[in-house]
Parts: structure tokens; C-alpha cells; sequence
């Protein structure tokens, strides 16, 4: 069982030097509660073990360890840029942007929306982790404007998330984002939530924020990471457990 067997990856037409993966939680070493390709080293799991199984995920996709630009996720806006003398720096932002080939933007998630995007000539790519508060704060406009490529070339892939059917939030995140847009609503319902909470689609948000910036080509979501146990890692459903990695990258 290699990484790449299980692995998901972008159903889209972006060119093909833009490469994306995303893993599950199959292929690597790590044992109970983070079995067993956990790839976050913040999750109190054997740092040997998250060592092998980021060796083992840079191996898959043909990219040397030190290319692959984790980052120290706050559940933020910031943006960094990934360049030769920075990638392996774990800068503290939530999304990352490169346009140099074989340095790959990385993002980590159990349940948080990964979004990558990329450009039409193959020139740019990026990645943004869109916990609610990030995508509410404007992660993805932030990722959209330093990556300085018209909206309109760019296409977006939603990697595994929470789906709508589990992702339950209080009152004051559905103001949040609808005092942002009023069209938010829309991603927002009571059904099956508890008496004064809701619902939330945060597929639906995050691809209402991409179209409004002029990023019309979205693909990807419909899949629950709470949902699927054999495939995901869930810390809504788990609370300790490890994280998968959405990553995107140029090759040469």
C-alpha cells in the first residue's frame, strides 16, 4: 500500500506541470491515534514517525524533503510567498504561494477546507487552509491577490473538509460571513443543528468567495472527513489524532 494508491487528486484542467495531491490517512508508519500516514508534528505523535511519513509522502511525489513548504497554521490571513531561501522555514501563515518549479505549498487539515489554486499558463500555484475563521477573515483573497495573476486564469480545487451534514457552528460564525456577504446565507441552515445553532457548507463558502473574486472554475468538495473514518482524519470526530496534507506544486 504506497501513498499514491490512496491519495486524492485534483479531478481539473489546470496544465499539466501544476501537480496536486491530497492524502488520507493510509501508507504510513504511524500507530494509534494518528494511524498511519500523519503528517503534523504538532500533534504529540513519535516526531520519528512523522519524519518517515513525510519522507515517504516527498518520495511518492518526486520532490526532495526540504521542498515542501510546511507552514505553522494560526488559523490566520498571512500569506507567504515559497522561494529556494525560505521553503523550509515553517513561516507562520495559512497560505502559501510559489512560482518556482519543484517547491511544493503544503497544507495541513482534520477537518479544515484545504483550497489550491492554479493558473492557466502554469506559472503560479497556491494553497490556503480555510478553517472558518481564515476563510471568514479573507485567506483566500489574500492568496488570490499575491499570487498577482488575473482571477479570471486561476481555477480552484477543494480538497476533504468537514462536510455540511456535520458542521455545526454557533450564531456568531453564520453573522460573520454574512456580514461579509449577505449571499452567505445561503451555505447556512437549522436542520439537524441544536435549538440557536446552524449548519454550515463550508464548500459553498469558500466557493462564493472564489467566484466573487472572479474565480468561476471550482472543483472538488462533496466529500466529509468527519464522515470517513477508513479515509480521514477527523479532530471533530477524534479530538487526538493526525492531519493530512494537501499539497501543490510546478514541476520543471
Amino acid at each position: 500500500m504506497t501513498i499514491d494508491d490512496n491519495a486524492l487528486k485534483p479531478d481539473w484542467s489546470a496544465p499539466d506541470r501544476a501537480r496536486a495531491i491530497s492524502t488520507t490517512r493510509a501508507g504510513g508508519v504511524s500507530v494509534r491515534p494518528w494511524n498511519s500516514l500523519n503528517l503534523g508534528s504538532h500533534v504529540e505523535d513519535d516526531p520519528e514517525h512523522v519524519q518517515e511519513n513525510r519522507r515517504r509522502l516527498a518520495e511518492s511525489i518526486g520532490l526532495d524533503s526540504d521542498r515542501i513548504g510546511w507552514l505553522n497554521q494560526v488559523h490566520g490571513t498571512e500569506v507567504v510567498e515559497l522561494t529556494p531561501n525560505n521553503v523550509g522555514q515553517a513561516a507562520e501563515a495559512d497560505a502559501s504561494y510559489t512560482r518556482h518549479p519543484g517547491i511544493a505549498c503544503a497544507i495541513l487539515t482534520a477537518d479544515c477546507l484545504p483550497v489550491i489554486l492554479a493558473d492557466s499558463e502554469g506559472t503560479v500555484v497556491g494553497a490556503a487552509h480555510c478553517g472558518w475563521r481564515s476563510l471568514c477573515g479573507g485567506v483566500i483573497e489574500n492568496l488570490v491577490s499575491a499570487m498577482a495573476v488575473a482571477p479570471e486564469a486561476l481555477q480552484a480545487w477543494l480538497g476533504p473538509a468537514i462536510g455540511p451534514e456535520r458542521f455545526e457552528v454557533g450564531p456568531e460564525v453564520r453573522e460573520a460571513f454574512i456580514r461579509h456577504d449577505p449571499e452567505a446565507a445561503q451555505a447556512f441552515n437549522d436542520e439537524g443543528a441544536r435549538p440557536g445553532h446552524f449548519m454550515a457548507d463550508i464548500y459553498a463558502l469558500a466557493t462564493l468567495r472564489l467566484n466573487h473574486l472572479g474565480v468561476s472554475v471550482v472543483t472538488g468538495g462533496g466529500l466529509c472527513t468527519v464522515q470517513d473514518s477508513d479515509l480521514f482524519f477527523s479532530y471533530r470526530r477524534d479530538g487526538r489524532t493526525g492531519r493530512m496534507a494537501t499539497l501543490i506544486w510546478l514541476t520543471g
